[in-house]
């Protein structure tokens, strides 16, 4: 028997307003119990990177009954882990419920038994080869490494990777984390050994610790943790970080000094980042309802306001999600064409390269 088309349509329709249906009625119970929860922990989001503060300013308007406690705001990727390792027994206000962590952590915390699997409504636009099949992790948001540069102390901006080496930035380039635990920072390594000619993995962890090494010895190298205040004090005039962040520092900072943020022509590296909710969570349905707000069109241009492409953004590109003008003020389209994306097993390696090698090879203690 064939089925008439208009039939097959109006089943189809059925089919999908029946599923809508269902999805509706699980988020409103979800809602129900995240608000009898009452509370929400983080740990890790700065306000300033990808937009944090008005994502969670997003979330608490939307359920004011959540409390939103905000841990250790500049900690690194390892360091949350630790958080969920050294609270696994703590169910107060110590224990994080919700993780934001650099690709080659997500593994790494579902392989210990960190985190519980979770799969938010719009699973199916996240790209397969970015998010965990079981749902312990999944990419939120990527961008590239950039160079951050005060224009009031750096006459000449570097293009590139090799112009850092240069005598005329003595005492003048700063990473954006300490590269023993800070992902932004071990990143920073593996773009540089990129550069240097390394392959992704174990080489470009060692050429880029020798690029540091030679960066260190010759007096460029500040082993100061780069952020906004520290180039605009003149600290740290040229950070090392995400093009996100520095965008948004750039803002931030409004002129005072003049900022000009560089994409480099080789060795331009993407990062991804994922989410996951830990296995330990005292608020376990308010952690989802958050994955839920973030990875909802709205949570995902708020991402896109802070200058980081959202894990969902080729989807709501197709669907016309995405408002024009955040695309527009995102870096030229080139910069993330040359980017390379490192696999999951080219990370690990290079992490553990770097978070190995450090101290022996550059021997400058970030912080």
């Amino acid at each position: 028997m064939t089925m008439k088309p208009m039939t097959w349509l109006a089943g189809a329709a059925a089919l999908l307003a029946t599923t809508a249906l269902v999805q509706a009625q699980d988020l409103a119970a979800l809602e129900a119990a995240a608000k009898a929860e009452g509370m929400l922990t983080t740990i890790a989001l700065p306000h300033s990177w990808c937009n944090y503060g008005e994502v969670i300013a997003g979330f608490k308007a939307k359920y004011p009954e959540i409390t939103v406690n905000e841990l250790n705001p500049d900690a690194g990727s390892a360091d949350e882990l630790e958080a969920v390792r050294a609270n696994k027994g703590n169910t107060g206000p110590q224990a994080p419920d919700v993780l934001d962590v650099g690709l080659a952590f997500g593994p790494q915390a579902k392989a210990e038994g960190l985190l519980q699997p979770y799969k938010v409504s719009t699973w199916d636009e996240i790209p397969d080869d970015i998010k965990d099949p079981e749902g312990y992790w999944y990419a939120d948001y990527y961008g590239v490494m950039s160079f951050m540069v005060n224009k009031d102390l750096v006459e000449n901006t570097p293009t590139d990777w090799a112009d850092l080496l240069k005598p005329e930035y003595a005492g003048q380039v700063a990473l954006a984390g300490d590269p023993r635990a800070s992902n932004q920072a071990i990143l920073g390594v593996l773009a540089a050994g990129l550069a240097a000619g390394g392959a992704a993995g174990t080489e470009s962890g060692e050429k880029g610790l020798e690029y540091f090494a030679e960066m260190n010895k010759n007096g460029n190298f500040v082993p100061v943790i780069g952020k906004a205040g520290t180039l605009a004090q003149g600290a740290t005039p040229i950070v090392l970080a995400w093009d996100y962040n520095a965008l948004t520092w750039r803002d931030d900072l409004n002129g005072n000094p003049p900022v000009e943020v560089v994409v480099p022509k080789t060795g331009v590296l993407a990062g991804v980042y994922v989410q996951a909710i830990s296995a330990y969570a005292p608020h376990p349905n308010a952690a989802k309802l958050w994955m839920e707000y973030l990875y909802s069109d709205e949570g995902q241009n708020l991402w896109l306001k802070g200058y980081c492409h959202p894990a969902r953004f080729n989807a709501m590109a197709a669907a016309g999600k995405l408002p024009q003008e955040l695309v527009d003020a995102l870096p030229p389209a080139e910069a993330y064409e040359a980017a390379y994306f490192p696999t999951l097993e080219e990370q690990d390696a290079n992490k553990a390269a770097v978070t190995g090698g450090w101290d022996a090879v550059v021997g400058a203690n970030v912080q």
